[in-house]
């Protein structure tokens, strides 16, 4: 026989424990997403030396990803506008050759950019290389701004990624791309975002360089 409601045990102390671990980390994780999202719909671009294009998705055949387009498209927005002189594509080569960069670097082309103003960073496959790779060729031209181009799910982390290797960021969002434009898509995309930051708590630390 069961006995009354009144005299059963409540939870232990592990199971209590455990749910509010798990508590914390739901509160955690959805507060971060909000500020992911937050960050991101918001333009910071201001005049720089260069705009730093971050890669996407490669199709088949070499097309742009429409979140590559669009991340493109914004980029020679910004460099019609004169907020820098050049532009540094980054980004490797993913399932579908070739580079990422490389793809960028043709659309910027078609769409009026000289090709003295392109560069290219065509080692990196994710957003830390991103930053990595692009540092010393940055660094090589006396930049000490850049202004990063990426979706807006994207740009928090881009962001403090490049505070790590030394730069002033500004950041640009991508609002076109079809991650930011269906709800379902930016809703996955910037949940992702969240644990990526939360997995990796230094990179929320790097501060603007003085």
């Amino acid at each position: 026989m069961m006995p009354p409601l009144a005299l059963r045990k409540g939870p232990g102390p592990v199971r209590r424990w455990l749910y509010v671990g798990l508590g914390v980390a739901t509160f955690g994780l959805y507060g971060m997403a909000f500020v992911v999202d937050r960050f991101g719909q918001r333009e910071r671009a201001v005049p720089s030396d260069v705009l730093v294009v971050l890669g996407a998705r490669v199709l088949p055949g070499g097309e742009p990803s429409s979140a590559l387009r669009a991340r493109v498209e914004k980029a020679v927005a910004l460099y019609r506008q004169g907020l820098a002189p050049r532009l540094l594509f980054s980004g490797g080569v993913g399932v579908n050759p070739p580079s990422e960069a490389q793809v960028m670097r043709e659309l910027a082309l078609r769409l009026g950019v000289p090709s003295e103003a392109c560069l290219l960073e065509e080692r990196s496959h994710s957003t830390e290389q991103n930053a990595r790779f692009s540092s010393d060729m940055l660094r090589s031209l006396g930049a000490r701004r850049v202004v990063v181009v990426s979706d807006p799910y994207h740009l928090l982390r881009a962001r403090q990624y490049f505070r790590l290797h030394g730069f002033e960021v500004a950041t640009s969002p991508a609002f076109l791309s079809d991650r930011n434009l269906r709800t379902s898509d930016r809703i996955y995309w910037t949940v992702r975002e969240a644990i990526a930051l939360l997995l990796h708590p230094h990179v929320l630390l790097a501060r603007e360089p003085s």
